[in-house]
């Protein structure tokens, strides 16, 4: 299903976040994370209709790609929780790569992530305030502004940000990028997480991921 990108409206975005371009609720903490399925890493890291963004030493002997939606509170509650322990101990000590792709679950989300790939190497800064203050845009009466109010944080001013939001080539690559997830790897929720190809749906724990990151790392 698409909609024209100009079209954004309150009403239009409650209506499709209510049900219509969601494609599953974002669950939450599953307890077990034992694998949910596996696909091979050189498909997963086959190039896609947008280019990866990585953190880490790209030669990490782990990979973990997180398809996220930037309104699903799973996906903030991770990104709050276990995400700084996850950078400070494995990405910046070259132990894993990460990868953030799009996998927006309604306009809002879409827009959101529109915009910050158009900050380019403010991407990630942008995802980490996003996700810090979604209360603040996605849950809002009026979410676009709110979106707008927080991302003039970034640098980015209004006029800029209403230009994003009509680029039709760059709202199709975002949707791309979540149709892909979907058909190839049967993506249908946020969080969603490939650990050198093995799944994993829901939120992760601090204690559950230091166990998954351990199992894919070469003894020494």
């Amino acid at each position: 299903m698409s909609f024209p990108i100009f079209a954004f409206s309150r009403r239009r975005l409650i209506s499709f976040a209510a049900g219509a371009l969601v494609l599953a609720a974002c669950p939450g903490f599953a307890g077990d994370k034992a694998p949910a399925g596996k696909v091979p890493v050189e498909e997963l890291m086959a190039p896609n209709a947008l280019p990866d963004i990585v953190e880490g030493n790209a030669n990490a002997p782990v990979t973990i790609v997180e398809y996220a939606s930037m309104t699903c509170s799973h996906c903030a509650a991770f990104h709050k929780d276990v995400y700084p322990t996850l950078k400070k101990d494995y990405v910046d000590t070259g132990k894993v790569k990460f990868i953030l792709r799009e996998f927006p679950l309604d306009p809002l989300a879409t827009a959101a992530f529109m915009v910050a790939r158009e900050l380019g190497d403010k991407r990630e800064a942008a995802v980490d305030l996003l996700f810090a203050q979604q209360k603040n845009w996605a849950f809002v009466d009026n979410p676009l502004d709110g979106l707008a109010n927080v991302l003039k944080q970034t640098g980015i001013g209004q006029d800029k940000f209403d230009a994003v939001l009509k680029d039709k080539a760059l709202y199709e690559k975002v949707n791309a990028v979540r149709t892909r997830a979907n058909e190839k790897f049967g993506v249908n929720s946020t969080p969603t997480f490939f650990v050198n190809g093995d799944k994993y749906t829901g939120e992760i724990s601090v204690a559950d991921l230091g166990k998954i990151i351990a199992a894919h790392t070469p003894a020494n």
